[in-house]
């Protein structure tokens, strides 16, 4: 629509009337979101030192796969435990924190393969290929049984997924992942399900209700054959 009043706004006497376009919609689809569980299976079962450290990197810091791919040593500050993205997808440089579980599997990873420039390499000095992270997540989630569909930002929804669950704000959440605007991080919410494992279903209220009103034995369990 922007584009098209802007054309509108060149050549005013096209004949398009905006008014009469409708706007698409917004999709309303919740995104993938790998429990806490299967993503440290997904990392266990990641032989290959390099592919794990690449994940673990996407899970950890909530990373686009751009970010990761662009991500420089120089830019990953073990002593303050900060990584500096640049090049986001807002054009705007943010800081995340190093976490700490995530250290040891790093150092060990740049021992083994003494990566020159970026963080994960296919050869000294060039960046990583996309195509080869989605290939090999591919096959690790396969491996640790996960009947999902998991991608790179699947990585990324989870880790934002369960920030929210642990309680942390949703505005630091929102600055975390570098989204420009908060309507974009309340997707989260949706699929977290941090408040709605607290909200008492009416089933739970009825079966308390019974066990308080009535009888003794007038009613089994509901979990019991009848």
């Amino acid at each position: 629509m922007s584009a098209v009043k802007l054309f509108k706004g060149f050549y005013p006497e096209c004949a398009i009337d905006e008014l009469k376009l409708e706007r698409p919609r917004k999709s309303n689809i919740l995104p993938v979101v790998l429990s806490k569980e299967e993503v440290i299976d997904l990392l266990r079962i990641t032989r290959n030192l390099k592919h794990r450290a690449a994940l673990a990197m996407i899970y950890s810091a909530g990373l686009r796969i751009s970010e990761l791919l662009h991500l420089e040593i120089e830019h990953i500050d073990i002593d303050r435990r900060q990584i500096i993205v640049k090049n986001s997808k807002e054009r705007k440089d943010r800081v995340i924190i190093l976490v700490k579980s995530f250290i040891p599997l790093m150092l060990n990873y740049m021992a083994s393969y003494q990566p020159k420039k970026y963080f994960i390499e296919g050869k000294p000095y060039q960046k990583y290929s996309a195509t080869s992270v989605r290939s090999f997540l591919h096959k690790s989630s396969k491996a640790a049984g996960i009947k999902k569909r998991v991608t790179p930002h699947t990585l990324r929804h989870s880790y934002a997924t369960h920030l929210l669950e642990n309680g942390i704000d949703l505005r630091y959440i929102q600055e975390l992942l570098g989204h420009a605007k908060p309507e974009t991080t309340m997707i989260y919410t949706h699929v977290s399900k941090k408040d709605l494992l607290h909200i008492e279903s009416l089933l739970d209220i009825a079966v308390k209700s019974i066990s308080k009103n009535e009888l003794p034995n007038k009613y089994e369990h509901l979990s019991e054959n009848y």
